[in-house]
């Protein structure tokens, strides 16, 4: 083993391993800063140019690239409420109420320690636990799917705000939206032109949902105040406060490898799940949602947590865990290098190499997003009547850049509109949005189970693991209701003095 890590170390240490991770960090930062230039594109785009690469530079630049890109949507998140990425949406909920505050400097800061550190646990767990956590992956069918993602639509009522019934309606609209296009028998639902029956794509709803509404709501109601720059304020974060979330970040970062481990849930999943389980047990849990440090340490934690835990899949049984490793897949297959249990037997020193360029990225994540978000930080000093109209540019070029598909802009536009009315209505957008994406493969997986099991209802409860899913779900109801029944009677108290 020792002469392999020896080995790895020789052909990791390189000046050109350090600029593809050096390069690929930075770029990956700025473009998932930018909404609508999602870490996907990032890594597609620089596929061509590792043709002409060594394997594990080639990996590594994907790789960097794919973390850079994770974090870089928490910047706008933060700064201008739109994030630059689908796993950085729980961020907006607490970092730009932050940054009104005064102290987007301060939320940048949480939302970069928690990211490299769940980042860092991420790459170690894929160093010690990738056979066993791929093994465990490996039991979990449409069945054990399905149950985890009605655990999943639970999770959504934690983050429904003051009213769990708006929540709810929220969620349920959501997964109305999410059947729109083919389903798995190749039927349509609400396909009223050509273009959706491929259904909605994510980009163009989330940034609709969280972008748009600023804007039409500065050109409706044209208050003074949204005219003023905003101030950074105090950027230091204290180690009071880093100390205060510490337990969720490592919660997040545990949670983010679990589930990036099992292919096609993805950050935004962990995202929220880690988010609604900080909202959960934290002190100041009444105050997620108003501008939460522990809140922005809760989700970027996570989402950061998955990059490591996704390539478990991928080395350990070549099953890609999410779209941009099935990208990898591919550079691994250019390169001659086939993913799954030989690659261990074959290739052990290109799989330490990569594991060690893994764990220095997580170094250099840190430093280009010291530097990085210094300068995106002057943004919040741009007064908004200057600001948002930029943003909307960048917003229609970079929705339009994805699939030159002129129907994404229509949809853009669409949920602008519907986010505003649901911004006046007081429903909260976060509920919508994750039942929107978790809403296919909650279809999908129960439609196949029902299909293995030529429709008997048992298959849900015959394996262990959808039993504890089942377990975690009705747990997690009755805490919900539980906190839902005692909100109303401190209402009801605060009335009656």
């Amino acid at each position: 083993m020792w002469n392999e890590l020896a080995y790895a170390f020789d052909l990791v240490a390189t000046w050109q391993n350090a600029l593809a991770i050096g390069a690929g960090i930075w770029a990956g930062v700025i473009i998932g800063a930018i909404p609508g230039m999602t870490g996907t594109m990032a890594v597609t785009l620089a596929l061509p140019f590792t043709f002409y690469l060594s394997p594990v530079t080639s990996l590594l630049l994907l790789v960097a690239l794919y973390k850079g890109s994770t974090y870089g949507g928490s910047i706008s998140a933060i700064l201008i409420k739109t994030p630059g990425t689908a796993s950085a949406a729980c961020t907006v909920l607490d970092g730009y109420p932050l940054a009104k505050n005064g102290k987007g400097g301060k939320a940048l800061n949480m939302a970069l320690a928690s990211s490299c550190i769940g980042d860092f646990i991420s790459n170690m767990s894929l160093f010690f636990l990738a056979i066993p956590l791929a093994a465990f992956a490996l039991q979990i069918g449409p069945p054990e799917y399905f149950m985890l993602m009605t655990f999943s639509l639970v999770i959504v009522a934690s983050i429904s705000g003051p009213s769990l019934v708006l929540g709810v309606v929220s969620a349920c609209l959501g997964l109305l939206l999410a059947t729109v296009g083919e389903d798995i028998y190749g039927s349509y639902r609400f396909a009223m032109s050509e273009n959706m029956e491929g259904g909605l794509g994510v980009v163009p709803v989330l940034i609709g949902l969280f972008a748009l509404p600023e804007l039409i709501k500065m050109i409706v109601f044209r208050q003074p105040e949204n005219t003023q720059a905003m101030k950074l304020g105090d950027n230091r974060l204290s180690f009071e406060e880093f100390r205060g979330s510490i337990k969720s970040i490592v919660r997040g970062s545990f949670i983010g490898v679990f589930m990036g481990a099992i292919p096609g849930v993805g950050p935004s999943t962990a995202a929220f799940f880690s988010y609604s389980e900080a909202r959960r047990t934290s002190k100041n849990g009444d105050n997620f949602g108003k501008g939460e440090l522990e809140g922005i340490a809760a989700s970027e934690s996570a989402n950061n947590g998955c990059c490591g835990a996704t390539m478990i899949p991928l080395l350990a049984l070549g099953v890609p865990g999410d779209v941009i490793t099935g990208v990898m897949l591919g550079a691994f297959m250019i390169h001659g290098l086939t993913p799954g249990p030989l690659l261990f037997q074959n290739n052990i020193g290109d799989v330490y190499a990569l594991f060690m360029g893994m764990l220095f990225s997580s170094a250099l994540l840190f430093v280009a997003g010291r530097l990085t978000a210094g300068g995106f930080a002057k943004i919040s000093k741009i007064p908004r009547e200057v600001l948002l109209p930029c943003v909307l540019a960048l917003c229609l070029f970079g929705i339009f850049s994805i699939a030159t598909n002129p129907f994404d802009i229509t949809v853009l536009l669409i949920m602008g509109l519907v986010g505003f009315v649901m911004m006046v209505l007081g429903i909260p957008a976060a509920p919508f949005l994750i039942a929107f994406i978790i809403g296919p493969m909650f279809e999908d997986n129960m439609r196949r189970s029902l299909a293995i099991s030529r429709g008997e209802l048992s298959i849900f409860f015959d394996s262990w693991i959808s039993l504890g899913f089942l377990a975690m779900t009705i747990f997690f109801t009755i805490l919900t209701i539980r906190r839902e029944l005692l909100k109303r009677k401190a209402r009801k108290r605060i009335q009656t003095n």
